[in-house]
């Protein structure tokens, strides 16, 4: 049976707009848990209507998770999107949703409430169309990825395992590829330890932290690689307290970036080797890595194919690409489980007063969505 046609879907256009625009009109800013709810219990009565068996992850923080499967034949595709958005409440008043030049623009439309707006739009056509696949179609959403998916990690990690493939609804790149490699990211701070004294009278007493971490930041800026896609970035630090005391403390936060795991190890081995450089001095690392690298690898490779031939199908010429941000999808690459990232709309300025999704793009990637739940 031939996968159901981009056409069909553009029939469907102002409903995934208008459904879209429910979504986007209800804010919902990871760290509102009654606004990521109030989009859960959206989401739900549309799932409801689809005849979705549904789960509830309660959190007491955070947005609660919802879970929607349909089917229950085989381990099956999980579709991975998130509800939380990084915009606070009340950005709508100052960042209206608009249609323009066959633009949607509005807070959290690309990234990423227009990926479950198709996944609940192909799930939809493939029941009416009377060919809904033979596997099961798990819906996983979870409330907390813009802030690093601290209570979702283990529940996607856990939901990837008892699916054959996973496939993450973040928006596409802007040319529409999909994305077959994602950096992983780390945040570590370096805190520089000296001693107080007063800077007049008693500067040779003190022992300056801020000239201390000074030696760091240049060290740091050292270790980043462009040629391998390593970056280091200092982007916060703070010290001191007067002016006229030799400060005590001064603290440095960096935001790393690694396209695989022996560059990861290279910069974290890096950073754990700062030494103090004035005497006296200490240096103190700590962090962590949020997200592990998921490099293009042979299996990605195999799974990008798979789904560009099924795209054909369609009419559709599939490209790839990848990105230095991080997603959900970062953390099913390691398990060694088919994953495919940027299945999500086509648009630009995402975390922006510009962020839009281009509507045509909607049809296109409902289908191939649809497609490949059918035809995998």
């Amino acid at each position: 049976m031939a996968p159901v046609p981009i056409s069909t879907f553009e029939t469907r256009q102002d409903d995934m707009v208008s459904l879209l625009r429910s979504f986007v009109e209800n804010e919902s800013p990871t760290y509102d848990k009654g606004s990521v709810d109030r989009l859960g219990n959206l989401i739900t009565e549309k799932a409801c209507s689809l005849n979705a068996d549904i789960e509830v992850r309660s959190q007491g923080n955070a947005g609660d998770h919802r879970i929607f499967r349909w089917g229950s034949a085989g381990r099956g595709i999980l579709l991975l999107t998130h509800m939380d958005t990084v915009f606070p409440l009340g950005t709508l008043r100052e960042m209206p949703i608009r249609i323009q030049d066959e633009k949607f623009f509005g807070p959290g439309a690309l990234d990423m409430k227009a990926g479950i707006v198709l996944a609940l739009m192909a799930i939809e056509v493939l029941q009416e169309e009377r060919c809904f696949p033979d596997r099961t179609v798990t819906l996983l959403c979870t409330s907390d990825e813009e802030t690093g998916s601290a209570t979702s990690r283990t529940l996607i990690e856990e939901h990837a395992r008892q699916h054959e493939l996973v496939l993450c609804l973040e928006p596409a790149l802007p040319d529409g590829s999909l994305k077959t490699w994602r950096k992983g990211i780390g945040r570590f701070t370096i805190e520089a330890i000296g001693r107080s004294a007063h800077a007049g009278s008693e500067p040779e007493a003190g022992i300056n932290a801020i000239l201390e971490m000074s030696h760091h930041i240049q060290s740091v800026s050292k270790v980043a690689d462009l040629s391998k896609g390593t970056t280091l970035n200092v982007g916060k630090i703070h010290g001191g307290t007067r002016t006229n005391v030799v400060p005590q403390r001064c603290l440095s936060v960096v935001d790393i970036r690694v396209v695989d795991q022996e560059e990861q190890d290279r910069v974290e081995q890096a950073l754990n080797s700062l030494q103090p450089q004035l005497e006296g001095a200490q240096v103190l690392v700590k962090g962590s890595w949020n997200r592990p690298p998921m490099p293009r690898s042979e299996l990605i490779a195999e799974t990008y194919s798979r789904a560009a031939q099924i795209g054909s199908q369609l009419g559709l010429s599939l490209t790839e690409g990848g990105s230095g941000g991080g997603s959900d999808a970062n953390f099913v690459a390691p398990l060694g489980i088919p994953i495919l990232d940027g299945m999500g709309a086509v648009g630009s300025g995402a975390h922006s007063p510009r962020e839009y999704l281009e509507v045509k793009s909607l049809a296109e990637k409902a289908a191939l969505l649809a497609a490949l739940l059918t035809e995998w």
